[in-house]
């Protein structure tokens, strides 16, 4: 199973590890998007970075979406702000609180296609 992952965070101050992990899942600034495997390594990653990124299982149609941005030689897409805003509680809470961040499962491929 494919999860994408979107870097909601810009560039402010963060633990040199934070930006590290976020750097090797190939998301280097705010609105950029990688696609990656299902595995321990990369699910370790993406807990660590919760508080910086949105993710969730990625579906055919979106990845077809997600190809077409892609750049040769790059492994992310840049991506617009999204379409209509994130949700109402803004980009510094959890999803399950009402923000952006964490994980969204399946209603990632709607905030890839409003942002695409």
């Amino acid at each position: 199973m494919k999860i994408a992952v979107v870097r909601i965070g810009g560039r402010r101050a963060l633990r040199k590890d934070m930006e590290d992990t976020l750097f090797m899942l190939n998301l280097p600034s705010k609105f950029s998007c990688a696609v990656v495997d299902e595995n321990p390594t990369n699910t370790g990653m993406i807990k660590k970075v919760k508080d910086e990124v949105t993710f969730g299982p990625v579906n055919e149609e979106t990845l077809k979406l997600l190809r077409k941005r892609e750049k040769k030689g790059q492994k992310f897409c840049r991506l617009h702000p999204p379409v209509g805003g994130f949700e109402k509680k803004g980009t510094k809470k959890s999803f399950k609180e009402g923000g952006a961040l964490g994980n969204r499962g399946e209603k990632i491929n709607d905030l890839i296609k409003r942002m695409v």
